[in-house]
């Protein structure tokens, strides 16, 4: 018995040990420092592209562009509390990435989610959007967009939920705010 246990102990080792970790980043903006962090274990595809755009520094100039607030969205029948920023021009752009549905991953839209924006299937590029409240509609079956796929979520904020909230609470026209939030930078903290 002895033998099996060492052998599932070294076994567990091995697999934890290439057990991808979550990648911390830290978005500087004009309102201040939101600290992230993503998880490539759960959402490979979608962790793969953001990092690209870091790594190749193409949300730097950037903006938050996009409030989604309970107020704008009365309208709407599915409602949804967002900011969006992260628009990098199409000449600089990836391509589009595979959608990773958060049946896929087991992540949720909740308090603090990380997303790739998108419209149709697989046509997510750079811009993402932060979750206020848990926005169960985003996720996998929910209502949001028509098609039922959700979005992918891909991380969390870890700090700065209060410059999230700041962002959410400036003047917006039809969701688009009058004076974007400049994204100085998104870097790696690991």
């Amino acid at each position: 018995m002895k033998p099996f246990l060492t052998l599932a102990l070294l076994c567990l080792h091995f697999l934890t040990s290439f057990a991808q970790k979550a990648t911390s980043c830290l978005i500087k903006t004009s309102l201040g420092d939101i600290r992230i962090e993503v998880y490539p274990d759960k959402a490979p595809i979608t962790v793969t592209n953001f990092l690209n755009y870091v790594d190749h520094q193409l949300y730097d100039g950037t903006n938050f562009f996009r409030v989604c607030t309970l107020k704008n969205e009365q309208e709407r029948k599915v409602k949804i509390e967002v900011i969006q920023g992260g628009e990098v021009p199409e000449t600089k752009q990836f391509k589009s990435i595979k959608l990773e549905t958060t049946k896929q991953s087991g992540l949720k839209h909740q308090d603090g989610t990380l997303s790739m924006a998108r419209d149709l299937p697989n046509s997510a590029t750079s811009s993402f959007f932060i979750c206020i409240g848990n926005q169960t509609e985003l996720d996998y079956a929910g209502k949001r967009n028509p098609d039922g796929l959700g979005f992918a979520a891909f991380g969390k904020v870890t700090n700065g939920m209060k410059v999230v909230h700041k962002i959410l609470s400036q003047k917006d026209k039809d969701q688009y705010l009058i004076n974007p939030i400049m994204i100085y930078s998104i870097r790696r903290l690991d």
